[in-house]
This record gives structure tokens, sequence and C-alpha cells, in this order.
């Protein structure tokens, strides 16, 4: 285990499955300890095994579970709260998040209500929260998980909702960065398709992700961990002059992948 990290507590908003449990992992497995924070306590993909029991298990790392919906003000306060009591909140990752399969023409105003309060109302609540406790301290670094859905148009069932959504949360990302700073660094990362994450299991089809993967630079398919290094690096004070950035952590396919 690596001490890049060390003496730092993180939250991770939707820690407990998929990329939220890829970067909890990662944060601890480089010395910070860690709050997962998220509505469900067992990872809904094959590895059953709580995040929380992971990082225990794998890392020397502090690590709680907290209740949290992020659409709560209250439950987003209370996983501020917890992270200060470890002793200061250094880095919260806005990473909850859900799906809706629905037809565009068949959509319904609720279905986008819930897809904008989970992930942009759900952002900006960690974000509040996160830069209150930071500007209270020793300042620190917000990484909200944004989607290369925000550069780059798919057609699969719901992705309209989803794109505007990460949309939303790449602006407030770059204006957060202009209205924290200096003391508050806030950047994004974007992912593209990624196994072992719930939509993975539920929807994921083989043909469909070697063809996915052949249209990337790296010839294959991102996984969690791949996140987790781009927000361990976001995290520490190797990015300390980054902020105000969304880096696209998808293997190269916005740039190179096929049409």
């Amino acid at each position: 285990m690596s001490d890049l990290l060390a003496d730092k507590t993180a939250v991770v908003t939707g820690g407990s499955s998929g990329i939220g449990r890829g970067i909890a992992l990662s944060l601890a497995e480089h010395g910070a300890d860690v709050v997962v924070a998220d509505v469900q306590t067992t990872p809904n993909t094959a590895d059953t095994t709580p995040t929380l029991e992971a990082i225990e298990d794998r890392t020397d790392a502090r690590a709680e579970y907290v209740d949290c919906d992020v659409t709560d003000p209250d439950d987003v306060a209370g996983a501020a709260e917890r992270a200060v009591e470890f002793g200061g909140l250094d880095v919260w990752v806005n990473n909850a998040g859900i799906t809706h399969g629905s037809d565009f023409l068949d959509s319904t105003e609720e279905e986008f209500e819930t897809m904008i309060d989970v992930h942009l109302k759900g952002t900006y609540l960690g974000c509040r929260e996160a830069a209150r406790a930071m500007l209270d301290g020793d300042g620190g670094s917000i990484v909200n998980v944004a989607s290369s859905a925000v550069d780059r148009g798919w057609k699969a069932p719901g992705s309209f909702f989803y794109a505007a959504a990460k949309g939303g949360i790449q602006s407030m990302t770059f204006a957060l960065g202009a209205t924290l700073g200096p003391e508050v660094r806030v950047n994004a990362i974007k992912p593209s398709y990624t196994v072992e994450t719930g939509l993975d299991t539920q929807n994921g089809d083989d043909i469909a992700r070697t063809e996915r993967a052949e249209e990337t630079a790296m010839g294959r398919l991102g996984v969690p961990s791949d996140l987790g290094g781009a927000a361990v690096f976001l995290a520490s004070d190797l990015s300390g002059y980054v902020t105000s950035e969304a880096i696209l952590v998808d293997g190269g396919w916005v740039h190179v992948g096929g049409p």
C-alpha cells in the first residue's frame, strides 16, 4: 500500500458498487481513509463483498459505511460530518448515479426529473457540503464523475437523460473550480463503457462489448480500477495545479473510436 494519500479522508458517494467501489478501493490502497456513502452496502455485481469489508481486508485504511441518498441534503451533510469526525474532509468523489432505459418518444418527465435529481442535484449537494467542510479546514479536492457521453452521443435507450445530466456535471465542475479556488480544486473524470458495473451486469452483451473494445485505442473496455487511478491522481498533490478540468478515462474511445 502506498502512502500517496496518507492522512487524508475521502467520501465516495455510490461507493458500494461499480465505478464508485473501484474508486473507494483505489483511494484506500493509496492510504486514504474512506467513507462509503451509498443507499446499499452490497454491490450489485458478481463480487458481493461489501466495499467496506474489501477495504479492511486489502488495505490498512480505515473505512466506514454511511447510508446516503444523494438527493437528501441531510444525508449528504451527514456523510461530510462523518468524514470530519475521521479527522477532516480532504477528498470528495461525487459518483452516485442511476440509469433509465427509456425510449425517447415514450419517456416521461418523472424519469427525466429523477435522472437530473440523482446525478446533477446529487453532485451539487455533494460539492456544496464538501466545500463547506474543506473551506473550514485546509482545503481539498472534489472529483465529479461525468461521462464520455458529454463528448460523444450514442443511441442506447435512456442515453439522452444520462448525457444531459452528465453534461451539467461537467459544466458545474468548470464553474466551481473558479468559484472555490484556490483552496478547493474541482475536477471531473469521464468514463466510457465500464465492465464490472451494475449497468454492465444488467445490460451487457458480449458482441457489443467486443465491438466497443475494438473501437478503443487500448483494445479493451475500462474496469473500475481505471477510474480509481484517475481519481487517486486528482485527489493527490500530484495534481496540485489541476482544477476545472475534465479527464476522459475511456481508452481513447471518444477521439479515435469508430463511427
